[in-house]
């Protein structure tokens, strides 16, 4: 799920006396930023014709939805940061509802699910494991309110890593 454009430059800018403080970490590209419900890996090719035909269930039931990106975070230690994260407030019990409808379809096509509580967040830069990175400095975008805006759909996207990694968009499903 991405948010508009407008949310994206409002926490773009929000984030720009953070980039080039020390112990700063890898920080994504604006052009990257989306919500991740559900993280699947590899899908098989021979798989993704049933991967949508689930998904669009489980988007489905998905009631309107107001989002904020607001505040910061991270996971990992404050010794050790792993990821630099935004936080995502607004309708979070609805959202958090359509990430365990998808999730619950696709383990019944036998993908493996990541084990874990979801938590809405947008990844901002990871931390280099073994090189120094601060662990506070998420708390200088903790008071950040973007602005609200109504989630008009669901987008699966398939990521390419590489030297340039992109995502490009398979699919998308719109809100009620």
């Amino acid at each position: 799920m991405t948010p508009p454009a407008g949310a994206l430059t409002e926490l773009d800018r929000a984030l720009a006396p953070l980039r080039e403080a020390p112990g700063a970490p890898r920080w994504t590209p604006p052009e990257r930023w989306h919500l991740t419900l559900l993280f699947l890996g590899a899908v098989p090719a021979d798989r993704v014709e049933e991967l949508l035909a689930a998904a669009g269930p489980a988007v489905a039931g998905t009631p309107p939805m107001t989002l904020r990106l607001a505040g910061a975070g991270r996971f990992g230690s404050r010794r050790r940061p792993q990821v630099f994260w935004a936080g995502v407030t607004g309708d979070g019990v609805a959202l958090g509802a359509l990430a365990a409808r998808l999730a619950a379809a696709a383990r019944g096509l036998g993908l493996p699910v990541e084990d874990r509580p979801f938590r809405a967040h947008l990844t901002l830069g990871r931390w280099r494991p073994g090189r120094p990175g601060d662990g506070d400095l998420p708390e200088r975008l903790a008071g950040h309110r973007g602005p609200a805006w109504p989630v008009a759909e669901v987008e699966l996207l398939e990521s390419h890593p590489g030297p340039v990694p992109r995502y490009d968009r398979v699919a998308a499903w719109p809100l009620a």
